[in-house]
């Protein structure tokens, strides 16, 4: 009887210590969630100590500390959104991991930011509002902060939905709600926010095309080519040229305007020198690098990965370079109004605001960005490097172009819009393309194509440059229809994301200052 009480209580135990591991489990895991929200509401609070601490005694201290607080709050939305568009490609093409990608962004941001970021900001975003129309100095601060705070609300939205907006619009809708709120219709620059607007369509439009256009070419040049290695040798070193001299002018002209303000010809001799000199070394580097490699598209791939990673490292730098200022442009204006300085245009960031913007970027990416990377460089079409360095120089070229003919672009859009052209370029090139269907005819892989096929391997369907053995020359119709490239619900969303952005944060900010306005 004792020895049965004895297994009956050991049993109880058993089962009571097996409910406290899973407890303690599912404790564990709970507690991983949070630890991301957890660092970023810290930071938040070490920056608003850390400028109580220095702003004590100042005018208008409390209205600098909440508006520390807030900018550090959309410093993290933007790593957490804008970044990933930087270098998901690379890390959807698997030339990055994705703790390497979110390191090197952060690190390359930071740097952007604090090397080459801008020392005067447009705080009113390219003349959005009349500073004039504005009734003083309290009622801009309110502005300001109700501006910020309703683009850093509505990123962290998208991002927690997954969708890539542009928060230099976010930040447009903040200020253009804020200021209709505070000084009525009359104070919007209306011709300015329709540029903005226009911008909604020409930023994806022209990525996509320039993407597609470098990806048509590589495909016609390099990947059904005989001879595939040989062309590589020929045209590889070109692209890496291409993608070093738009890079060198994009610098040049977006991203080094804190160091020295150079003239258009200057920055033409640039990118022309720069193309030059990067061509001669990739001719060497790929001849090099080539010798012994099987005629196989898996080769090509090793030849492209290495410029990816760098085009990748150029634009986290070129974007920490530029984008900082939506973060910390607001609060250099709150800064600069709440302690007296009156009211500006333009006004110089201090450095501790340019800290606050450039290391709560690189947080928000390291803590909240893989969503995002892996949305844009993996769930709205396959990339591989060829197709991911199609997207990275899209994107250098793109806001080259746009700045020459003034037009106001927004670099997530153009990121974005860009793995778009190249998806949807695919899907016509497979179905239509004369010298993809005489290549694989010359080869004479339709049997081996159409049974895998048959055979159910999607992958041979999809990846037209993984082998071309393994491909079918076309699908019927009813097929072609259901097994799409891009997935058209990615697309819906965040197209939907980017129509609404500036309408939605203008409503938030508005909402916001009349609630200030209420508690004042």
């Amino acid at each position: 009887m004792t020895e049965a009480s004895e297994t009956a209580r050991k049993a109880t135990l058993d089962k009571d210590l097996e409910k406290l591991a899973q407890v303690e489990e599912a404790t564990s895991f709970l507690a991983r969630g949070l630890a991301a929200p957890g660092l970023a509401l810290f930071f938040m609070a070490f920056v608003a100590i850390a400028v109580a601490v220095f702003a004590a005694g100042e005018p208008g201290a409390v209205a600098i500390i909440a508006a520390a607080a807030i900018g550090a709050y959309m410093a993290l939305n933007i790593g957490a959104n804008d970044v990933a568009n930087n270098v998901a490609p690379a890390v959807g093409a698997r030339a990055l991991t994705m703790g390497g990608a979110l390191v090197m962004a952060a690190l390359c941001e930071t740097a952007g930011a604090l090397i080459a970021g801008g020392d005067v900001v447009d705080t009113i975003s390219k003349g959005i509002i009349d500073t004039n129309a504005v009734a003083g100095p309290g009622v801009f601060v309110s502005a300001m902060m109700a501006a910020l705070l309703a683009s850093a609300v509505w990123v962290n939205l998208a991002t927690a939905i997954g969708a890539p907006v542009s928060t230099t619009h976010a930040v447009v809708g903040g200020v253009m709600g804020a200021g209709i709120a505070s000084a009525g219709f009359t104070a919007v620059n209306w011709p300015v926010m329709g540029g903005i607007a226009a911008s909604w369509v020409i930023s994806p439009l022209l990525g996509g095309v320039i993407a597609a256009s470098f990806l048509a070419f590589v495909k016609s040049r390099i990947i059904y080519q005989d001879d595939k290695i040989a062309a590589a040798r020929r045209w590889v070193p070109v692209l890496i040229g291409v993608m070093a001299g738009a890079f060198a002018a994009y610098l040049a002209t977006k991203g080094l305007k804190k160091v020295v303000h150079l003239p258009a010809t200057h920055i033409v001799l640039i990118g022309v020198g720069t193309f030059l000199l990067a061509w001669g070394l990739a001719h060497l580097g790929v001849a090099r690098q080539s010798r012994g490699m099987e005629n196989r598209n898996q080769s090509l791939r090793r030849l492209f990965a290495l410029p990816l990673i760098i085009s990748a490292a150029l634009l986290s730098f070129a974007h920490g370079a530029n984008d900082v200022a939506n973060a910390v442009g607001p609060l250099a204006a709150i800064v600069q109004a709440a302690s007296g300085g009156g009211l500006a245009a333009k006004v110089s960031i201090p450095f501790w605001v340019m800290l606050i913007g450039a290391f709560g970027i690189s947080l928000g990416l390291l803590l909240f960005g893989p969503k995002l990377v892996r949305m844009v460089g993996e769930q709205i079409t396959k990339l591989n490097p060829m197709r991911a360095f199609c997207v990275a120089l899209s994107a250098a070229l793109t806001v080259i172009i746009a700045s020459w003919f003034g037009l106001p672009v927004s670099s997530t859009h153009i990121a974005v819009g860009a793995v778009f052209g190249v998806g949807f370029f695919r899907e016509w090139y497979t179905q239509n393309s004369p010298r993809r269907r005489a290549y694989l005819e010359r080869k004479g892989v339709r049997l081996r194509a159409e049974r895998r096929l048959r055979a159910g391997d999607a992958e041979a369907v999809f990846d037209d440059e993984d082998e071309a053995d393994t491909e079918p020359l076309a699908f019927s119709r009813e097929e072609a229809k259901r097994r799409k490239l891009v997935r058209r619900a990615h697309f819906s969303t965040i197209v939907a994301a980017w129509v609404v952005t500036v309408p939605s944060t203008a409503l938030i900010a508005a909402l916001i200052f009349h609630g200030l306005a209420f508690l004042s």
